[in-house]
């Protein structure tokens, strides 16, 4: 019979407080269902409690140090782009959250490029057949892979050139921009017809342009590291980000809140919650005390009754806030955004983060290969060919 725990009792036994233990659970690493005998408390359980605590027990070998790294560990590459602190989001020292109360994308992009000039992102005349954004987006990407000259040989300024081209490119393949010289936030607003919101979209867009060292972050800089195209390292960052556990974890927040129009917030949260799943879109492990950008973004206008009542259904049973993909999911109903939009606000925003981190990592000019710990079927060494003369000893 499975036990459970309070959440006093799990707090006691992990020794940590309850924002920690929410993040656990925000991470699928607890598994929570609502107690029988009062439906607004919530039950951790203690199988998984117990696994924590002896993990946490074994100590930390050197390979076992190596391979959290690779998991919300601690920073392996220097940068000077961006980085979380206290809670909050800095671009280059700059609070992403007050930079993102009157910047433009642009600006935004100025500032994590270091660049001495503001760039702009010119239009391109993009293959817009495919139906599906996404696959213009990745046929545009694809092109520039292709055609782009390798990073290295280009100089800093040519390189931003080069990235302003690619974050429009990848804007009119999504949206399909005009090729004026407004902000890049308008043109966005014109194509989707909601001028009226387009403050929104570029409060949006600076807030989601760069994050610390992200999983597409991190593809983009692998890529820079070999000295391909600028275009193949936003390719690297666009695939990456189209994963469920990344930029595409808005499909999974706007099932939920879908859920919850349909069925009530109280019905949908606790039916999801008693799924075991960690529920999508709400708690953040680089933001314990809550998304400041989700924070900021719903702040800015009044989300619907549905959503208001999901993100306080939410808080009242487990503890988490909302993260960047509930207030992405928010933003596309207040401005009636076609489908698909959340993803690629995502991308055109992130895109400018991209290109920060693969232009630095070209300057260090080292080569990202880290080494595997073998774990596979016992190694049978082969004889050695016929005429080889063996060392004595």
């Amino acid at each position: 019979m499975t036990a459970w725990y309070t959440q006093q009792e799990a707090c006691a036994a992990l020794g940590v407080r309850q924002q920690t233990l929410y993040a656990y659970a925000s991470r699928g690493q607890i598994e929570v269902c609502p107690d029988p005998a009062n439906p607004r408390r919530s039950l951790y359980r203690a199988e998984d409690i117990t696994a924590l605590v002896r993990k946490r027990e074994r100590g930390r070998t050197r390979d076992s140090i190596a391979a959290s790294t690779m998991s919300w560990g601690e920073p392996i590459i220097p940068t000077r782009i961006s980085t979380i602190s206290h809670n909050r989001l800095f671009y280059r020292g700059t609070d992403a959250v007050a930079l993102a109360a009157t910047a433009t994308l642009e600006e935004a992009a100025q500032l994590l490029w270091a660049a001495e000039k503001q760039p702009h992102f010119p239009a391109c005349a993009c293959d817009m057949t495919p139906s599906l954004p996404r696959a213009r987006a990745y046929g545009a990407l694809g092109l520039a892979a292709a055609e782009g000259s390798p990073a290295h040989a280009l100089s800093a300024a040519m390189m931003q050139q080069e990235a302003a081209a690619l974050v429009g490119r990848l804007a009119s393949a999504f949206v399909g921009i005009a090729g004026d010289e407004a902000p890049l936030h308008r043109r966005v607003a014109r194509a989707w017809g909601c001028e009226a919101r387009a403050e929104l979209l570029r409060r949006a867009l600076v807030l989601l342009a760069d994050q610390e060292l992200t999983s597409s972050a991190f593809a983009a800089r692998v890529t820079a590291s070999t000295g391909a195209s600028l275009g193949a390292c936003a390719l690297a960052g666009l695939a990456t980000l189209s994963g469920p556990l990344h930029g595409d974890a808005t499909v999974r927040v706007q099932a939920l809140l879908d859920d919850a129009q349909r069925s009530g917030a109280e019905e949908a949260v606790r039916r999801w919650l008693s799924g075991g799943l960690p529920l999508p879109g709400f708690g953040h492990p680089l933001y314990p005390d809550g998304d400041p950008r989700a924070a900021d973004l719903l702040g800015a206008f009044v989300p619907s009754h549905s959503t208001r009542s999901v993100v306080e259904c939410v808080s009242r049973l487990t503890g988490l806030r909302p993260t960047i993909d509930v207030a992405l999911a928010a933003l596309v109903e207040q401005c009636r955004l076609p489908p698909g939009s959340a993803f690629a606000l995502f991308a055109i925003g992130r895109s400018v983060g991209w290109m920060a981190h693969a232009m630095e990592q070209v300057a260090h000019g080292s080569l990202l290969r880290p080494r595997a710990r073998y774990i596979g079927p016992e190694i049978i060494a082969a004889d050695p060919p016929a005429g080889t003369v063996r060392e004595p000893g």
